[in-house]
């Protein structure tokens, strides 16, 4: 095997690098503890839920694509954790203020929430 072959096929075995963020960008993120109040599918799609969140004193709307693997009376009481500073946006024209977050591999989905319960509200460190 030639030298350029050599380098070439160390290139495919190489896997891309991640984008890497600062330890300051990284604080950046306010990650807080919500409680899910109501939660209905968001009319039209089968993959959506419109979640209806209180965070202690403020309460919210987020729009998730979970209903693949969530029914809506499991939610409800449900402790989770959400990106509680990212812009508004409107999904499907409906507005989520916040993203909750999940994790996913072959198995399917799963929700990240305290190991215990604590306050609405409280931030993730």
């Amino acid at each position: 095997m030639s030298e350029e072959q050599e380098a070439t096929e160390n290139l495919k075995e190489e896997k891309p690098k991640e984008d890497l963020i600062s330890f300051k960008e990284f604080q950046k993120l306010k990650l807080r503890v919500a409680r899910i109040e109501e939660a209905e599918k968001v009319e039209g799609t089968d993959r959506l839920l419109k979640l209806q969140i209180s965070l202690g004193e403020e309460k919210r709307q987020l729009v998730a694509g979970i209903a693949e693997h969530y029914e809506v009376e499991t939610l409800v009481g449900k402790q989770i954790v959400i990106v509680a500073n990212l812009e508004p946006a409107k999904i499907r024209g409906v507005e989520s203020q916040g993203m909750l977050l999940a994790a996913s591999d072959d198995s399917g989905l799963a929700l990240l929430s305290p190991e215990g319960e604590i306050a609405d509200g409280a931030e993730v460190r």
